[in-house]
């Protein structure tokens, strides 16, 4: 049975050309970065070339891009270091960001009694942007504000520009997951009042275990991880050099492509709606489906009944990959918290399908034909 694999927003696969890039790194060259001898200066001029493509793709300065292990890794350290070095007092985040994102802040509330606050969610899944004017208006101390780009389970996008014009009225540090949108969208992040953005080489056909954090010019932080002086001081450990040299080129290759990879995946993604409304009655779409919208996740629910309950888990007996949320906590059983904190419908059961350039709709086609079988 050949398998359809619709989870693309939990990990994308490694594209050849990005493998054929790593593999001189995995072979002959070896070295450490950090030797002075030839082995290491070759390698070390792989990463200072990684970093300089990394920049300009996004606009930035090669000095601001820091390779780490990924997303969590990144935002872990622009969120205790926006508390530890930069002043923050009082935390502001919205109850449907990532747990990478959700975990670190509660922490810091609950062990260091740090000040936080969650922003309204409107129906449609958008952040209330009115409520978040207000909490920075009436925040005592300096804030730090955490709000992803594109939410990983239904897609909605956060005008990033808009969220740092009015962080930078109230002196706020912004701090902005980016991994599901990194490799999607084009970014100017000289134009952007953003402090912290962060990125995953997985999730645009680059390797695994290999990130980004962006660090503006403006902001000077210390390190999360200590034990070296990797990263210009900023990340101890040596570095994960073919991942660095994957996820650059995965980038570059995201980024020429892209005008013709969104057209591709968006008419996909439309298209399994138009199928879905045709065929199963009673389905309903999570989010801002025909509006600001990430064009690679489509959020599904379908009716509860005996056979819908178990919908994943047959979905899987039948080949085809598919999530209820966020693949980092599939371990657990509790649902959705982003579709909790929306629709909390017992009658309905969500489904997230994430899709990528290797789709078809062929595969569109079969898995309604099986959806429609299900339920």
């Amino acid at each position: 049975m050949e398998r359809i694999y619709f989870d693309n927003a939990a990990t994308t696969q490694l594209d050849p050309v990005v493998l054929d890039a790593m593999l001189p790194y995995l072979t002959g060259k070896f070295g450490n970065p950090s030797s002075i001898y030839s082995f290491g200066r070759e390698t070390r001029l792989a990463i200072e070339t990684a970093r300089k493509s990394v920049a300009k793709i996004l606009h930035a300065n090669p000095g601001e891009i820091f390779f780490t292990s990924g997303g969590t890794e990144s935002s872990n350290t622009a969120i205790n270091a926006a508390i530890k070095d930069l002043g923050c007092t009082h935390i502001i985040t919205s109850p449907i960001e990532h747990h990478a994102t959700l975990h670190t802040v509660e922490c810091l509330h609950k062990r260091d009694g740090i000040a936080l606050s969650y922003v309204n969610v409107l129906p449609s899944g958008h952040i209330d942007l009115a409520h978040l004017y207000d909490l920075l208006k009436g925040a005592e101390g300096k804030c730090l504000v955490t709000l992803m780009h594109a939410n990983n389970e239904i897609g909605n996008m956060l005008d990033l520009w808009e969220v740092g014009e009015m962080c930078k009225e109230f002196n706020a540090i912004f701090h902005s997951d980016t991994v599901q949108t990194v490799g999607h969208y084009p970014f100017n992040l000289h134009k952007t009042n953003v402090h912290f953005i962060t990125g995953a080489g997985h999730k645009f056909h680059g390797p695994k275990g290999v990130g980004i954090l962006y660090i503006n010019d403006s902001v000077k932080i210390s390190p999360f991880i200590q034990g070296g002086s990797q990263e210009r001081n900023m990340r101890a450990g040596t570095e994960n050099l073919y991942g660095i040299v994957g996820f650059a080129r995965a980038l570059e290759m995201a980024t020429e492509s892209y005008e013709e990879h969104r057209r591709y995946i968006s008419d996909l993604r439309m298209y399994m709606v138009e199928q879905l409304e045709s065929h199963i009655p009673g389905v309903v779409f999570n989010g801002d489906l025909y509006g600001r919208s990430l064009y690679t996740v489509l959020n599904v629910s379908f009716p509860r009944t005996d056979k819908s309950e178990m919908i994943l888990f047959n979905l899987d007996i039948n080949g085809i990959c598919a999530s209820g949320g966020s693949a980092c906590s599939s371990g657990a059983s509790t649902g959705s918290h982003v579709i909790s904190t929306l629709n909390n419908d017992p009658d309905l059961v969500a489904v997230r399908f994430s899709f990528s350039k290797n789709n078809t709709r062929e595969e569109v086609d079969r898995v309604v034909a099986k959806l429609k079988e299900l339920i």
